[in-house]
């Protein structure tokens, strides 16, 4: 990457067999200690963790991490050298990356939504480990990672993730499942032991694959927030969707995958995701104006100083009603299904 100069010697990297990331979501936090637990303190491979976390919020899950497992957790820092037999956790705001044996904190475009991101984090050990980067997608929703597994898969590299019946969300490992990028699933409790098996083995591995795609978007991702949309444009032609985050429009990657000017990436579950999320804000700034329509019209009815007013206030304030109570059923029916009570940034 254009600016960075780091070099780590030969020596140094002896020990280390490669690069582990792993990556959750919704019940990562209890999926993460489970894995820390179960890590042998001489793991041959660094190990990189990211969890979605919220830009402004302070964390504390590399000290829970710590606490965890016999290998060592620390909060990433930028330009920190990789070694193994170490966690290094992702802080919120940055996408947690790595490039010539280094943790790169990333302030780059986010994806489906999140800095940190898990497609990013996969697609950076992808390009710089190859057949010795490691992906492990653990509890979550939607399907953030599942292309970053992919592309793991693509350098040559390996790919696990939680057994869906033992994450508290199974949505994203069931997602990595069905888009068939796992080499295998396995409980939280037993990713330390499969590591340590395949680092004593001589397995058969795959040839790497090239995409230029994949390279350029991992540039993307270590760039400042703000990408050059030239860039983006050669990841592949108008979609006619427009960006959530900028209102940009977005280029199609690949079916279902999607990039603005901006470099912000969506895949179509986390669009649609977005989408839902921009229609229940609009439907209750509808509610309020509706509710406000009502009491208006009643109070103006109340008031009427003739049967005529009255009337036309009463009508008015039944319709709104109505549309009120629609408006409500409708709402409470689609949290309902989708599992949303509320929202979040």
């Amino acid at each position: 990457m254009a600016g960075i100069t780091y070099g780590v010697t030969e020596a140094q990297n002896r020990s280390m067999r490669g690069v582990v990331a792993i990556g959750g979501s919704a019940g990562g936090v209890e999926a993460f200690t489970r894995v820390a637990a179960g890590l042998p303190a001489d793991l041959p491979y660094a190990v990189l963790m990211a969890l979605h976390l919220p830009a402004q919020s302070p964390s504390v899950l590399a000290q829970i991490i710590d606490r965890a497992g016999p290998m060592p957790a620390e909060a990433a820092t930028d330009g920190a050298r990789l070694q193994a037999g170490r966690i290094y956790v992702a802080v919120p705001g940055h996408h947690l990356m790595t490039y010539d044996h280094r943790i790169v904190l990333s302030s780059g475009p986010s994806e489906n939504g999140h800095r940190p991101a898990l497609n990013a984090l996969f697609r950076s050990v992808a390009v710089a480990f190859g057949p010795d980067a490691v992906g492990v997608l653990m509890s979550g929703v939607l399907d953030d990672g599942v292309l970053g597994l992919a592309a793991i898969r693509s350098r040559g590299g390996t790919t696990l993730c939680q057994s869906p019946d033992d994450a508290l969300f199974a949505a994203m490992p069931r997602n990595a499942l069905r888009a068939d990028v796992v080499d295998a699933a396995v409980s939280a409790a037993e990713v330390g032991a499969f590591l340590a098996e395949l680092a004593d083995s001589t397995r058969d591995r795959r040839a790497p694959s090239h995409d230029e795609r994949l390279e350029l978007e991992n540039r993307i991702a270590m760039s400042e927030r703000l990408a050059d949309g030239s860039d983006v444009e050669k990841l592949g032609p108008p979609s006619g969707f427009t960006c959530p985050d900028c209102n940009g429009s977005l280029q199609m990657v690949t079916e279902g995958y999607f990039r603005c000017h901006v470099g912000h990436a969506w895949t179509a579950d986390a669009l649609l995701s977005a989408r839902d999320q921009e229609t229940r804000s609009a439907l209750m700034v509808a509610v309020r104006s509706l509710q406000e329509k009502s009491r208006l019209a009643h109070r103006l009815a109340d008031g009427a100083v003739s049967a005529a007013v009255r009337v036309r206030y009463t009508a008015l304030a039944t319709e709104t009603d109505k549309a009120l109570e629609v408006l409500k059923d409708w709402l409470a029916n689609a949290e309902t299904e989708t599992g949303v009570a509320g929202t979040d940034d």
